[in-house]
């Protein structure tokens, strides 16, 4: 078992990925990791077609969402170049579309308008997050069908 900076959320034993920064793990493949991703991944699941998702972390949510068929096309907005040299190069699928920009910066295309849009660029689960949870939400607002933002609900109720 390892303990993650995500709240100290135990992980049952097995072999998983992790990023680190500064010695603390960031991002995993982990059970409970993969369960914060369920309600994204079932709303593309239902009607996904063309998704942004800001943060690649390790690939996780893009690989859920490579799966469903219906998916026209992937964005991913990730603001650390050497997480895209590192993840990046696993994805040769024709719809992923890797841009290196900041989430909180980033511009879409005049007029472009994704079915489902998730959040994911922080590293821990902290109220602190949710500012910039607010900004993403009103930003995409009128430019999806669905959004969310890794761990929102745990944020606000804490």
């Amino acid at each position: 078992m390892f303990s993650s900076s995500l709240g100290g959320r135990e992980v049952t034993p097995g072999t998983y990925k992790r990023l680190m920064r500064n010695e603390e793990t960031i991002m995993s493949n982990t059970p409970a990791e993969i369960d914060d991703l369920l309600e994204f991944i079932y709303a593309v699941k239902k009607h996904g077609t063309n998704v942004l998702i800001n943060g690649l972390g390790l690939g996780v949510a893009l690989t859920a969402v490579l799966k469903n068929e219906k998916v026209q096309s992937v964005t991913v907005v990730e603001l650390s170049q050497d997480v895209i040299d590192l993840v990046g190069p696993t994805y040769k699928d024709p719809r992923v579309e890797i841009i290196h920009a900041d989430a909180l910066k980033f511009t879409p295309p005049k007029n472009k308008r994704y079915s489902h849009v998730w959040h994911d660029i922080w590293d821990n689960i902290c109220e602190d997050n949710l500012p910039d949870m607010h900004k993403l939400h009103r930003k995409y607002g009128r430019r999806c069908d669905w959004q969310g933002s890794w761990c929102r609900y745990d944020c606000e109720h804490r």
